[in-house]
């Protein structure tokens, strides 16, 4: 018996658009309401959430009977920690702050077992191999794994067509606010400067045969970026929906309230 099918790397592969969402409330319980809501995937982040190793393993538990996929944003580009999130079953990992062609191949390395990487063998201690249930795993993880990197500012963009064709690299993510801030425009994702810069690099990415990715919550800015061929999309947060639909919720009663006796 072979590792898990990873669906989500095969819609990449066939180009089919992947809808998502961020999950940063680092809470089992939301995760899986958000898991029933419809989006094709879904991204615990543990780069701005305060998600730890155990948490994040707890919200893939709570998602393993979801129809979406679940991918997993790492801290940070490191080894050590990309073994403890293959390890608690992640198969897709969006890796941030990716500046050069040699930490692609990093990256690339630290997912697949030797000789091809440097991932540790520790399956048998794993729940990505049912702990140790499925025969085959060893064997057939790798190809399973889906990596996407992350380009952020300046640095990775001016690498990013030595990034895209890293061979192990399935897609190519763009993050428009660290790329804004870097740029001069902090706070200002949208800025026209930033946006011809953003759409430049999707394009580019496409060119070199790799799935391209990006987060807005703009819905406009969603549409232009799924004309220009982008793959995986996120839509929003399950931050951003509670706090737009709690403060819209709150306010439309507010205003209803009538005034209290003795009061202007």
């Amino acid at each position: 018996m072979p590792a898990p099918r990873n669906t989500f790397k095969q819609a990449l592969l066939e180009r089919r658009p992947q809808i998502g969402l961020w999950v940063a409330l680092a809470s089992p319980y939301t995760a899986e309401i958000c898991g029933g809501a419809g989006f094709d995937w879904l991204l615990i982040d543990g780069e701005h959430a305060p998600n730890d190793v155990p948490l994040m393993m707890a919200q893939l538990q709570a998602l393993a009977a979801s129809p979406c996929h679940t991918a997993v944003r790492a801290t940070i580009g490191e080894p050590a920690l990309i073994k403890q999130y293959l390890d608690i079953g992640a198969q897709t990992l969006l890796v941030p702050m990716i500046e050069s062609a040699a930490q692609a191949r990093d990256m690339v390395r630290a997912v697949r077992y030797p000789p091809q990487g440097i991932r540790g063998v520790g399956a048998a201690l794993a729940r990505a191999s049912a702990f140790n249930r499925i025969p085959d795993y060893l064997q057939t993880a790798n190809d399973e794994i889906c990596l996407l990197l992350q380009i952020e500012n300046r640095a990775g963009l001016e690498a990013l067509d030595d990034i895209a064709t890293t061979e192990g690299v399935d897609g190519v993510f763009v993050g428009p606010a660290d790329l804004a801030a870097d740029m001069g425009y902090l706070g200002n994702p949208g800025a026209p400067e930033v946006q011809a810069v953003v759409e430049d690099a999707l394009k580019r990415i496409q060119s070199h045969g790799r799935a391209a990715g990006i987060l807005s919550a703009d819905a406009k800015l969603v549409e232009r970026y799924l004309e220009l061929g982008a793959t995986f999309v996120a839509v929003g947060s399950d931050v951003g929906l509670l706090v737009k639909e709690s403060t819209r919720l709150a306010s439309a009663f507010k205003e209803k309230v009538p005034p209290r006796a003795g009061t202007s």
